[in-house]
């Protein structure tokens, strides 16, 4: 058994793991909370007021991406848009690099998925984007 203490937004818990064969159990036990407990109550109310604007922003912008190409290329990770190798109306093959994404000092070649034609490029040099984010999508 390995013991563990975490701490997640200013709660400290002790995670005891038992190592089994085949697969791991953990039984977390909550310890007292320190005087921090207090600190993240007022920083969790600003995070509702934030949390409403950003899920209004991405409703428009799937709606057009959505409606530019049925195939979509998504970001595989989080990273900043180094370059776009490929222009709207390109045909691209199964494999052929369409952007290249920087993630841990990396770069990485995003890839078409299948081939088809570059209906929309949704991201542009710089810009940064997280896991899941569509990059463009292809007919």
């Amino acid at each position: 058994m390995k013991s563990y203490t975490i701490t997640v937004n200013g709660r400290t818990y002790d995670v005891t793991v038992e190592e089994k064969s085949g697969a791991a159990a953990a039984a977390p036990v909550q310890a007292a909370a320190p005087v921090q407990a207090a600190a993240p109550a007022p920083a969790a109310a600003p995070a509702p007021a934030a949390a409403p604007a950003p899920a209004a922003a991405p409703a428009p912008a799937a709606a057009p991406a959505a409606a530019a190409g049925s195939v979509p290329v998504s970001a595989p990770m989080p990273g900043k848009v180094l370059s776009v190798k490929a222009n709207v109306g390109d045909q691209v093959t199964s494999g052929q690099v369409i952007l290249i994404l920087e993630a841990m000092k990396m770069e990485n070649e995003i890839v078409a998925p299948q081939d088809g034609t570059i209906a929309s490029i949704d991201v542009t040099a710089g810009s940064m984007v997280e896991a899941g984010d569509t990059l463009a999508t292809l007919n």
